[in-house]
């Protein structure tokens, strides 16, 4: 979608609290364009805007477009929005996040990362390295480096990192020169109503690889895989444990504050091994977003010794297995998991680790479509905690019905992944229980999209 932008209009973002929208907004505020927003409730991305000068109207009104001369809208916008309904009447340009963010990017280098799970963290890494190399990039993000306390930056240089949200296919719409795909899993299918659309989408993607780039996919996952061989676009370089990658990951090592790794690589133009790389996180769905991140800084010709600082010096993202605190020495996490593949891969590698810890899975389901589409494979994913305190679904404003109950549902877990479950059902009675059970050789992890992380975050004052 061609975008015609001038530096005097007034660019108005709707659901601006999103951490996508808040990026962008901030990026556009930093390249010189007059932004401002509105949500329905105060949050962090919201006070970091503040921060900057943007002005924020709490609540959607047609007030707040007065002045407005272009409307961006998140995904989440429905059309009965106020603030949308007026832009229509005054015939002003509207553009969906996806559509502006496109056009932003379509002035630089362009790195895009996407996948269902893992792109944040690749981002993130990908960021990291750029930066150790004194690329300077600008960086746009689903997730807040700890770094430097924000999802986004302006960089000076003309290289630009970007997360790209599949969820809703605006993937398609983000122009890149460089691009990862990390994984493709049963996910948003809400959007896409069944998996064959995604997939289509996902080779959509891949086909877009331009020949003075290069796409990294990641060859571990059987759904790429399949993918791949779809794709007339050969322009890409796999990574993973597969013995048949590109970049093959051997040697790993994992302890409870480093992951070690080495990676093989085999490209027509080199033939050689990357050794001794050190991550500050743990899991194998980690190293394989390390991979990705390597893959791409080696193919486009930045130093190794840059790689590895970049890599080991790496600050992490908020929620992402983010340490909250300690309490009797029982440590308390934080992670924004929320989907089955997610939630084992987190526990898979948290167990690896923390051997003889009892591990508690404090899991708050997000939206009633998902534990409805993906009962099962929740059913199936607990198997390497021990304990499930299991929370109500945080909806997401979904009207849908269950269709069973919540009771068989955690029973189904029980069976399924052999652990010991408890209900909880609501803040209160989650600190009543973390109260008494804080002893012991435990860890805690807080798992969810939704409120968990301000409930795990709490429960520091009850102690």
């Amino acid at each position: 979608m061609k975008i015609d932008l001038r530096k005097n209009e007034l660019i108005h973002f709707v659901g601006v609290g999103g951490i996508g929208m808040s990026g962008l907004a901030l990026i556009m505020n930093g390249l010189g364009y007059k932004v401002q927003g509105s949500d329905i409730a105060n949050n962090r991305n919201i006070g970091r805007l503040k921060e900057k000068k943007i002005k924020i109207f709490l609540g959607h009104k047609k007030e707040n477009i007065k002045k407005t001369t272009v409307l961006v809208i998140s995904s989440a916008i429905k059309k009965n929005n106020p603030e949308l309904v007026e832009a229509l009447k005054k015939n002003l340009p509207v553009y969906t996040r996806g559509d502006m963010l496109g056009h932003i990017v379509s002035f630089m280098r362009n790195v895009v990362i996407t996948g269902s799970h893992g792109k944040t963290t690749t981002t993130s890494l990908v960021s990291s390295i750029f930066t150790a190399a004194n690329l300077d990039p600008t960086i746009i993000n689903g997730g807040v480096l700890n770094s430097f306390g924000n999802s986004a930056k302006l960089g000076k240089s003309n290289w630009c990192v970007t997360e790209s949200d599949e969820s809703d296919g605006s993937f398609l719409k983000i122009p890149f020169t460089y691009s990862i795909a990390t994984n493709l899993d049963s996910e948003h299918l809400d959007f896409y109503k069944n998996i064959n659309n995604l997939k289509k989408c996902f080779l959509k993607f891949i086909e877009k690889i331009p020949s003075v780039g290069k796409g990294f996919i990641c060859y571990d996952d059987q759904n790429l895989k399949k993918v791949l061989k779809k794709s007339a676009n050969k322009n890409f370089y796999t990574y993973g444990k597969n013995k048949k990658s590109n970049f093959q990951i051997i040697n790993i090592k994992q302890t409870s504050n480093f992951s070690s790794f080495d990676i093989k690589v085999n490209i027509p133009s080199k033939k050689k091994i990357i050794k001794g790389i050190k991550l500050p996180m743990i899991g194998l769905h980690n190293i394989l977003n390390a991979a990705a991140a390597v893959s791409l800084a080696f193919t486009i010709g930045l130093p190794e010794k840059n790689i590895k600082v970049g890599l080991y010096n790496f600050k992490g993202v908020q929620r992402r297995f983010s340490h909250l605190f300690n309490h009797n020495n029982i440590g308390f996490y934080d992670d924004y998991a929320h989907h089955p593949t997610e939630i084992r891969s987190v526990l898979n590698g948290v167990r690896k680790v923390y051997k003889n810890k009892e591990i508690v899975c404090i899991f708050q389901p997000h939206r009633i479509s998902r534990v409805i589409n993906l009962k099962k494979e929740f059913s199936k994913c607990f198997k390497m905690a021990d304990t499930v305190l299991l929370c109500p679904i945080y909806t997401a404003n979904e009207k849908l019905r269950l269709n069973f109950t919540y009771v068989s549902f955690a029973k189904l877990i029980i069976k399924n992944s052999n652990v010991k479950l408890v209900q909880v059902d609501d803040e209160l009675q989650l600190q009543r229980f973390i109260k008494q059970n804080a002893f012991g050789e435990k860890i805690y992890i807080g798992m969810g999209a939704g409120s968990i992380s301000n409930w795990m975050k709490n429960l520091e004052n009850i102690f």
